[in-house]
């Protein structure tokens, strides 16, 4: 029997292109708790601190606000993202 460690989605996001995927997947879902958990685990990729300084936010306030309670204002997740080479973007959906 093959013993299997706990799964990490983080140690797969090693390029920008992985982690705007990744993160493209969880807006997709349109669940804002799943979008910040995804945030995270993309932060965490590059390394906490490395995205805090590269956002100008202490590693703390950034780990608040990713945390499960936290709740991160537009302006923190888009430096986040911008930090993560990621852009968001919107675009027009036909109603079903």
């Amino acid at each position: 029997m093959t013993e299997l460690g706990p799964y990490d989605s983080a140690e797969f996001l090693d390029t920008d292109e992985a982690v705007a995927e990744y993160l493209a997947a969880a807006i997709e879902e349109g669940d804002a708790v799943l979008f910040r958990r995804a945030l995270g685990v993309a932060a965490r990729a590059r390394g906490m601190t490395q995205i805090a300084r590269e956002a100008g936010l202490s590693r703390e306030s950034l780990y608040r606000a990713l945390s499960d309670d936290g709740n991160p204002s537009l302006d923190t997740a888009l430096r986040v993202l911008n930090a993560l080479n990621v852009r968001l973007t919107a675009f027009a959906v036909t109603p079903q």
